[in-house]
């Protein structure tokens, strides 16, 4: 029985993997529709949130079936959980894409990008590695890849607030800007969050490997 379970298991850590991929590309693809004004890759991103919506609610309804088949204990019972929870957040993190992704198909695609988006990119940079980070830790069950989170997430802090003040300065500058200004801070904070959500995942990583709580952010 407990063969059988891990093989189940491991199939469903397969699952929560491309689950982060679909939602980190989602995030990806928002982000270069933005800087090329790609409206077609705005709207794939949108017609992809049904396939990660999809992998929520299949993933939570397999891991909720191995536990009542098989009551597994210790490391077994914690990786369970830690699925529960991160696959939220890898939900969250696909939606934030899709929610640039619907601004920019709506609002930001008829005119040139006006502003200098440097700390936007920067941004997400550092957001895309924390995330793949976490799913690396969660895949390979190496919590050294998640040690310096704390520091990275304070980097992503001081960067949106970077983007507050800069867009702050242009709107004061020029009211032209302010619109463009508004959806960029928003952007900056999406981001934000989806760092956010990969300390989450760490969180649960480690909890997963070490049966202990921290907290990152």
């Amino acid at each position: 029985m407990a063969k059988e379970m891990h093989k189940e298991l491991d199939v469903l850590k397969n699952e929560v993997s491309q689950m982060g991929k679909l939602a980190l590309n989602m995030l990806n693809d928002s982000i270069e529709s933005l800087y090329n004004q790609d409206l077609d890759l705005a709207s794939n991103v949108l017609d992809r949130k049904e396939t990660l919506k999809q992998f929520d609610y299949q993933i939570e309804e397999k891991a909720l079936k191995l536990i009542m088949l098989y009551q597994p204990m210790a490391i077994d019972l914690r990786t369970l959980a830690a699925i529960l929870k991160i696959i939220t957040y890898l939900h969250r993190i696909g939606r934030y894409g899709k929610d640039i992704a619907d601004v920019v198909e709506k609002h930001l695609s008829e005119k040139p990008i006006a502003l200098n988006l440097v700390n936007l990119r920067h941004i997400y940079e550092h957001v895309q590695s924390m995330i793949e980070d976490a799913l690396n830790a969660f895949e390979k069950k190496n919590i050294s890849l998640i040690n310096d989170f704390k520091s990275r997430d304070d980097e992503v802090d001081e960067l949106r607030w970077a983007i507050f003040r800069e867009c702050i300065t242009y709107m004061i500058e020029d009211p032209k800007f302010i619109t463009e200004c508004a959806h960029y801070m928003m952007f900056a904070r999406y981001l934000e969050r989806c760092g956010d959500h990969a300390c989450k995942i760490a969180e649960k990583v480690h909890y997963m490997v070490t049966g202990k709580h921290i907290e990152i952010s």
